[in-house]
């Protein structure tokens, strides 16, 4: 067993596809198929379920990436120690998000980081809020960002970062656009435009409505907030999204939003690894440019 073998092993099971792990590597495709097949030969397991396009860790695979992960954490604490102060960091660092905060948060974080280490590869991937904080556990993420309420775990490290504000979003010519003030009586039989089920912000939207006895309502439900947009915008209902998502549409006039505050909704963007996690330089360095870039506020100040 090599530790190139270890360190491909790795980073397919963080893009869990072969050949953005190979542009990673700097490999061909098919250099990191056979890696991974004499991995398993070598094993006598399977790491990688091939379900059509999609590539999945088995159980196996998810027990041995822990023990991967511990190891390439202990070469890079051993690098670290011999390595000079003014020697260029390299590596891989992977980072997961959601949708919203990949598309809208931290493509200046990425920015930032590649042109202080150009030589660190940086890899990213989309998960659901509800797969975020199991990435952590599973070791196929270094650091994860979500939208959530203030986070409490025994086993995560937790850095809050920005509170997201929350706002009803509608097209110019929608009839409660129209209002300069709303009650809840407006919204009865309305549409709105929503996250699905499982969503963290979806269930503290549920709440607040049921909170204010609001129960006549309808929704339509989409994946990602680009939807939602696009049906707010041509006047089918009312979108609920963050600020940060709309800047553009609001700007040029395509979607104004509703004079109504959700004052029961406190959603951060936060920073997530794994206590027990050793923080490399490279990791140190990408926390720290999140925090330059996001502008790191209290959660309880900010209240």
């Amino acid at each position: 067993m090599e530790l190139r073998q270890l360190n491909t092993f790795h980073t397919v099971a963080s893009t869990l596809n072969f050949s953005r792990a190979a542009e990673a590597l700097n490999y061909v495709p098919s250099n990191v198929t056979m890696q991974i097949k004499a991995l398993e030969e070598e094993l006598g397991v399977r790491l990688f379920d091939r379900l059509g396009k999609q590539l999945v860790l088995t159980t196996a695979g998810k027990r041995f990436l822990i023990h991967v992960q511990s190891i390439l954490d202990k070469l890079d604490e051993a690098r670290s120690v011999v390595v000079q102060e003014n020697e260029t960091l390299s590596g891989t660092i992977t980072i997961s998000a959601n949708e919203v905060l990949c598309a809208y948060r931290l493509p200046r974080v990425f920015q930032l980081f590649r042109s202080l280490h150009p030589g660190v590869r940086l890899i990213f991937r989309s998960v659901s809020n509800l797969e975020l904080k199991q990435t952590l556990f599973d070791g196929t993420a270094d650091i994860v960002f979500m939208l959530d309420e203030p986070i409490l775990s025994t086993g995560l490290e937790v850095e809050p970062l920005i509170e997201e504000t929350f706002r009803f979003f509608a097209a110019p010519d929608y009839p409660l656009a129209k209002k300069s003030v709303l009650q809840e009586e407006d919204f009865h039989g309305e549409v709105f435009l929503v996250n699905e089920k499982g969503c963290t912000y979806r269930t503290m939207f549920d709440r607040s409505f049921e909170k204010k006895g609001i129960d006549t309502v309808n929704y339509l439900e989409f994946q990602n907030a680009e939807a939602i947009k696009q049906c707010a915008i041509t006047g089918i209902g009312i979108a609920f999204l963050p600020e940060i998502t709309v800047e553009a549409e609001v700007e040029r006039g395509d979607l104004v939003a509703l004079p109504w505050q959700n004052p029961d909704i406190h959603v951060y963007t936060q920073m997530l690894w794994h206590k027990d996690k050793w923080l490399s330089p490279i990791i140190l360095s990408f926390i720290e440019a999140a925090k330059e870039v996001l502008a790191i506020k209290d959660i309880n100040k900010s209240r």
